[in-house]
């Protein structure tokens, strides 16, 4: 995990540099650290972007109480396992760290809100596809059993008419998104939180 640590040290500059108190935290992968237009996309909400680049399910949770020091969030959307499952791990491994994840949400905050993303289906990342859907289906029955947890799908609306990825949400690397992307996940987002 050593080679997070810049970008572990970077959040916690930022958040020591925060002068605002956050009610919103986006964590995760490279997908909520480019997400830049957070302030603007839920502008009814005071966000802060907890993304580090390159960062798995398992890393997330590795690094949840060291990240989340000092934030007293009302709700908590995270994005990752996308890079776990391109790093060669199988999506039961993925749904056990995602498992570890919910249990260090609940020591630290309780029964707060939680939104998960569903893992999106990039064209850079297709030949996983089948893992892709197996680990969203785990981690979507995972959080049935859990009553503040909610899932988010963007898998299926960022699919085209074929049922393969739409690439107007991509940049050219076919695996982040544009922002016509981060405008659809904010779109499907809002519409969750809408309904807390």
């Amino acid at each position: 995990m050593l080679w997070y640590e810049d970008e572990i040290q970077r959040l916690e500059k930022e958040r020591a540099a925060l002068t605002y108190t956050p009610d919103t935290l986006f964590y995760g992968s490279s997908s909520i650290r480019q997400w830049t237009d957070l302030a603007v996309d839920f502008k009814n909400s005071s966000t802060v972007n907890l993304g580090f680049g390159g960062s798995t399910l398992g890393s997330c949770a590795w690094f949840f109480n060291r990240i989340m020091s000092g934030y007293d969030p009302k709700r908590i959307i995270i994005y990752a396992g996308d890079n776990d499952l391109a790093d060669g791990r199988h999506p039961q491994e993925v749904c056990l760290f995602f498992e570890e994840l919910v249990e260090r949400v609940r020591k630290k905050y309780g029964s707060i809100p939680c939104y998960f993303i569903s893992l999106k289906p990039s064209i850079a990342r297709w030949a996983l596809i089948d893992q892709f859907r197996y680990t969203n289906e785990l981690i979507s029955k995972e959080i049935n059993n859990h009553s503040n947890w909610r899932w988010v799908d963007i898998f299926t609306p960022m699919l085209n008419g074929e049922g393969e990825p739409d690439s107007n949400y991509y940049i050219a690397d076919g695996l982040h998104l544009n922002k016509k992307g981060y405008l659809l996940w904010g779109t499907v987002l809002q519409n969750a939180l809408d309904s807390e």
